[in-house]
């Protein structure tokens, strides 16, 4: 064998080593949707979640991901059917328990239905009284799923909560269950007082923790180098007081 041709064949071996190698790197997506938590400024995803995920994948040693947002049906498909997805802020529910990979809680939320103060006709004292209004959801959202469960029909589907909140201003729909967090955040993006919605029933059967989550297939490692630099932020109260925003 000559010199040049044993040169090639060791620069051959190299590149298909090489490409090997990175074929097991890949990129995590990070995906989430418009909310209080998360929002799209100038190209970058921010807000008080997204800022606890990009420091608990600085300190997980995680660089290589890509941060985006959809609306929540697209979001929660990608993390659902993908491999090496990211995705927040997401309600911890039984259905979805074996679904994901659960990295840690952001906060516990309590979705009430809201009205519009002046609509007197619009009248809730139990749970079942809501169903006889058009309530506004989000596609695929944890409310939706439990609403269906409890036999409601008079469901408006949207994207997301803000066009939800749209929905209701213009009379489109009745009712729409949110935490007050977001109801109070999406108020303040349609420049509206939030006292001008009315709580009128607490989902308390909804009151769930908001979590970060791994997609199913999610190689192990990878979820315990997030999951453990989660902890530690957890721990120290670094998670609240970002989610709290201060």
């Amino acid at each position: 064998m000559g010199k040049n041709h044993r040169q090639r064949s060791v620069l051959a071996t190299f590149l298909m080593l090489f490409v090997c190698l990175n074929a097991g790197a890949t990129t995590l997506q990070v995906v989430t949707e418009d909310s209080s938590y998360s929002a799209l400024e100038g190209g970058k995803v921010i807000g008080v979640a997204s800022e606890v995920v990009e420091m608990t994948l600085a300190n997980a040693g995680i660089t290589d991901y890509h941060m985006a947002l959809y609306p929540w049906a697209r979001a929660y498909d990608i993390a659902r059917l993908e491999a090496n997805v990211l995705i927040y802020p997401m309600i911890r529910s039984s259905a979805r328990e074996a679904l994901f990979k659960w990295v840690g809680e952001l906060e516990q939320v309590t979705p009430s239905f809201y009205k519009l103060r002046e609509r007197r006709d619009v009248v809730v004292k139990a749970l079942q009284d809501a169903s006889r209004y058009t309530v506004g959801v989000v596609r695929d959202d944890s409310r939706q799923q439990y609403l269906e469960g409890k036999g409601f029909s008079r469901m408006v589907v949207s994207p997301n909560n803000l066009d939800n909140l749209r929905k209701l201003i213009s009379g489109q729909v009745e009712l729409i269950p949110m935490p007050e967090r977001e109801a109070r955040e999406q108020c303040a993006d349609l420049h509206i007082a939030f006292e001008d919605l009315e709580s009128v029933f607490t989902l308390d059967e909804l009151s769930k923790g908001l979590y970060v989550a791994l997609s199913a297939s999610t190689p192990e490692e990878t979820v315990q180098r997030i999951a453990a630099a989660f902890a530690l932020l957890k721990q120290d109260g670094t998670v609240d007081k970002v989610i709290a925003g201060h």
